[in-house]
């Protein structure tokens, strides 16, 4: 009858908007929700991935899109609630007080890198970070914003030979022709430095490996810091000595100690391990420079801001940027790899460069801020 049947359209519609006050009413999916319970989001097997000149699908979304500063998803702010349930571990910071010095050198080791000549720079105060971002800070990172390396999406990364089993190295037929010790290893990154089977477990307090100068940028923009520009790197680096080798002076082994992790033995082949490590050590292992850094030179190369150039000009300059557009960044400081005989780049005044894409088992970086964001 016409009763009943008003009832039941009664019921329906009463049931409707229960339904659509529940479906209102739910909780809105933070960052670290949709990035799953175990950090980062899932990357797949990298079938996909993007290839270094940025065309490709898996992960694109990542790092392209609308926004002019693609950083900003991976800022404190667009984190915040992830950000507050976890301890701060980022780096203590430096105040590097302003001051003149003396770039670069008159007396090149490797003139093509650019490294002359020698000119006078100001560098306005900043703070620089104590030690190199580590496994554990990087990682934190990742499980706080979901951020997917760019090793992760291109599928693979450079793993120096000496560093992998035989397993491993039986499956690679491809190498780099002029530096054959480098290898191109599938599944390497920076949470599987080696490769799949490899771990940072045991290496948290190492230097993060495996991160292109684009994945040191968003690390930065979420830590509320920045990369150091190549001047105040190499400021940093001098701890306030002028015109001196090394950050702690101009003999490799002052009375027979080793300040720095650098190759011992003959490059590539035989590492003696004298200074106590084959590969990255923990950061801190060595003593500081004069401005309290760590590792400042050796364990891993360190990303700066700026464009390479290798043209520079003897004139004063106040706060050098570098040219304003490139196809390389600047990385200094050299690594555990680096040989007087092979990469004599553990110097103040040596660089190099990568693709702002690059990344290898060798290279990581540090972040710098400007004094009123020293955090």
């Amino acid at each position: 009858d016409f009763a009943s049947l008003g009832r039941v359209m009664l019921l329906r519609a009463v049931f409707c908007v229960y339904l659509c006050w529940v479906w209102s009413a739910r909780p809105e999916l933070g960052p670290e929700t949709q990035a799953g319970t175990g950090g980062a989001a899932p990357t797949g097997c990298g079938c996909g991935a993007a290839n270094r000149a940025g065309a490709g699908n898996e992960g694109e979304g990542d790092l392209a899109g609308n926004s002019e500063h693609p950083a900003d998803k991976y800022s404190k702010d667009a984190n915040e609630e992830a950000a507050a349930q976890e301890m701060d571990l980022r780096s203590k910071m430096v105040l590097i007080q302003s001051n003149w010095f003396l770039m670069g050198t008159d007396e090149p080791a490797i003139p093509q890198d650019g490294e002359g000549p020698q000119r006078k720079v100001w560098v306005d105060s900043f703070n620089m970070e104590q030690h190199e971002v580590t496994n554990k800070q990087f990682q934190q990172f990742v499980t706080q914003t979901g951020y997917i390396t760019e090793a992760e999406r291109f599928g693979d990364s450079f793993v120096f030979e000496e560093m992998l089993n035989k397993e491993v190295k039986s499956t690679i037929s491809q190498m780099v022709a002029a530096a054959p010790w480098w290898l191109p290893v599938k599944g390497a990154n920076w949470k599987h430095p080696e490769g799949p089977g490899s771990s940072i477990l045991q290496r948290l307090d190492h230097p993060v490996l495996h991160v292109s100068w684009n994945d040191a940028q968003a690390y930065c923009k979420w830590a509320q810091r920045r990369l150091p520009t190549e001047a105040e790197w190499e400021y940093a680096c001098r701890g306030g000595l002028q015109d001196r080798l090394y950050p702690w002076g101009n003999k490799l082994l002052p009375k027979g100690q080793h300040y720095a992790n650098l190759w011992q033995g003959e490059f590539p082949s035989h590492n003696t391990a004298e200074d106590g490590y084959i590969t990255t050590s923990p950061v801190m292992s060595f003593p500081a420079n004069g401005f309290g850094l760590y590792d400042i030179v050796g364990n891993a190369w360190e990303w700066t801001a700026d464009w390479w150039n290798i043209h520079h000009t003897p004139q004063e300059a106040r706060n050098p940027r570098g040219p304003k557009s490139g196809t390389d960044r600047v990385k200094k400081g050299g690594s555990y790899m680096c040989h007087k005989s092979y990469c004599y780049r553990y110097r103040c005044a040596a660089r190099s460069q990568n693709t702002p894409d690059s990344s290898a088992s060798n290279l990581g970086f540090r972040c710098a801020a400007d004094p009123e964001l020293r955090v």
